[in-house]
């Protein structure tokens, strides 16, 4: 199996710089990659207040957390945080074209060894790793927001993905402290795929007056047991980030993958999520508000 000691993630934003809280604590020396100076900045700053409030809970050490923090690096640019990588994780945003564009510049500048991940939570791994010369070093990891509290990650076998590099993906997983789950590539793949139809349907009641959408949240929440109902998941995930995954299900999967028409206008509002401020609801000071049809 192959032997990981350095993981460079590209991209700091909310997935990316969780990749990395968890990568630093599983031992890793690792580099997290922006274009965006402030990206950097704010990954940093949120990565040691994580690391704090962990030490705090006594979740983690002060020693392991003094230590993760000094296993971080930074760089600026692909070339420089991927070039010394035994494997490198992908966390732009879900489209398949900047997606491809990343691994055909890391295809071209890492080791023929390095394992090449992507964090797409239902784009084809194949496809991504189709525009390189190792697809058989190819895989997708799904981790899921916020990476440093969630214990799952989807470990997904592409058509070419061979057993060395689910193996070495697996262990790296378990070591940042996740129960890894080993699936073949399908669109959505496991929890997407479920999810997006959930968080869809309660889109579609909204639309149609059936509840409010923070009754539609608590009666998943009390009458199903969700930890989080529909609308709080699609605010904190992103409502941008939801209606590219039901589209690609939508033109993989069929019609009942349709997005609901009030999502899209949602995000055609700039109505986000947490990250714009308003999405489902409003936030202040963190405090979530029902808003507004």
């Amino acid at each position: 199996m192959a032997e990981i000691k350095t993981i460079a993630v590209i991209g700091a934003g909310i997935m990316g710089r969780g990749i990395a809280h968890v990568a630093t604590l599983g031992g890793y020396r690792t580099i997290l990659e922006d274009l965006i100076p402030a990206a950097l900045r704010k990954a940093e700053s949120e990565i040691r207040t994580n690391l704090d409030k962990a030490v705090e809970l006594k979740k983690v050490s002060s020693d392991d957390a003094r230590a993760a923090f000094s296993r971080l690096e930074y760089a600026g640019s692909v070339e420089e945080a991927a070039r010394e990588a035994d494997l490198v994780i992908e966390a732009v945003p879900e489209e398949m074209e900047s997606k491809i564009e990343i691994f055909t510049l890391l295809d071209k500048i890492c080791r023929p060894s390095t394992i090449l991940s992507s964090n797409t939570s239902s784009l084809s791994i194949t496809e991504i790793a189709s525009v390189t010369y190792r697809a058989k070093k190819c895989l997708g990891m799904h981790f899921f927001n916020p990476v440093h509290k969630m214990k799952l990650l989807e470990v997904v076998r592409a058509l070419e993905t061979d057993d060395e590099t689910i193996a070495a993906a697996a262990d790296v997983g378990r070591r940042m402290g996740k129960d890894v789950v080993v699936i073949k590539e399908s669109p959505g793949f496991i929890t997407s795929r479920i999810n997006a139809m959930i968080g869809n349907e309660a889109f579609y009641m909204l639309q149609e007056g059936i509840a409010s959408a923070a009754d539609i949240d608590k009666a998943l929440k009390l009458g199903l047991n969700h930890p989080m109902g529909p609308f709080e998941l699609v605010d904190l995930v992103g409502l941008d980030t939801r209606l590219h995954i039901l589209e690609y299900l939508h033109r993989t999967l069929g019609e009942k993958y349709r997005p609901a028409p009030l999502l899209v206008q949602y995000v055609k509002a700039g109505r986000l999520g947490k990250k714009s401020g308003r999405g489902v609801y409003e936030y202040s000071a963190d405090q979530p508000k029902a808003a507004a049809k």
